[in-house]
């Protein structure tokens, strides 16, 4: 068994590294599926419960069964107590549309289950930004899902890597500032925080929400509204959003350098650090 990953799939620890899932599993052939990816700090995991009620809101948009969380906490338990505790690192559990055809169809097969853990060094802030030839459509009929199919995520921080950014950022198809390919992004105006609405086509991330949240209840003002791409160039500050980098600070966007972290980042970081630190399942 791994020391680095460990892995459960429908219901038994597996060696990461072996087979474990059927060739014609949806999730493979077309990538039928979906997932979410929770923060593991001292061995727990972090806001699990708005994690599983993402997942619940796939699955309806994807057209999948209802999911049985009873088997995902299976199978949770079982990776993070098949070695020793972790400090910090990544769970992830995947759920997919289970055995099917080779095209779109589906067949009347169960789902699969996957669950995986494994520590990683936290970030280090400050990242970079490079904005993506490419567009994020609004309309999709998977728009706002996370589901496995990410090879557009995939090419895209490959561009940024190579332009030696962190992470990639896409406006969608109306011009308007959107998301990273794993995270939400947040910019300061004037002295005043927006991020782009869930209409723009980005992902409801629960660092986001949770951001949101906690910033408004400390007092702060927090607008989500359409913003053309080009405040990019304009803004005073930047920081983005995931569940492993919390509330993380921009430092470059391309060649335009920002302040990291600004004075109005700096607030929005100690707040979540304060409450994600009170409140494990928040």
């Amino acid at each position: 068994m791994s020391t680095v990953i460990r892995a459960w799939v429908n219901g038994a620890l597996h060696d990461p590294a072996a087979p474990a899932i059927s060739a014609v599993d949806h999730g493979i052939t077309v990538g039928d599926g979906i997932f979410e990816t929770c923060k593991i700090l001292d061995g727990r995991v972090f806001a699990l419960s708005r994690h599983k009620a993402r997942m619940a809101r796939s699955a309806n948009g994807l057209g999948l069964a209802d999911i049985d969380f009873d088997r995902i906490d299976e199978g949770i338990a079982a990776v993070l107590g098949s070695g020793g505790p972790i400090a910090f690192g990544r769970l992830r559990f995947t759920v997919t549309a289970g055995r099917g055809p080779l095209g779109s169809d589906r067949e009347d097969s169960p789902l699969t289950y996957v669950v995986t853990a494994g520590p990683q060094a936290p970030p280090h802030p400050p990242g970079t930004l490079a904005v993506t030839p490419w567009t994020r459509n609004e309309r999709s009929a998977v728009a706002g899902l996370k589901t496995t199919s990410y090879a557009e995520n995939v090419v895209a921080l490959a561009f940024a890597h190579e332009r030696g950014a962190s992470e990639a950022i896409f406006a969608n198809t109306r011009g308007e500032l959107c998301e990273g390919t794993a995270t939400n992004i947040f910019v300061v105006v004037a002295g005043r925080l927006h991020t782009p609405p869930l209409s723009s086509g980005c992902l409801a991330g629960i660092t986001r929400e949770l951001t949101i949240e906690w910033c408004r209840e400390a007092g702060m003002e927090v607008f989500e509204d359409a913003m053309p791409l080009g405040v990019l160039r304009t803004c005073e500050e930047v920081f983005v959003t995931s569940s492993l980098r919390d509330v993380y600070p921009i430092e470059r966007i391309d060649d335009h350098r920002l302040a990291a972290p600004g004075r109005v980042t700096r607030t929005a970081m100690a707040i979540f650090a304060e409450r994600s630190a009170a409140e494990v399942d928040p």
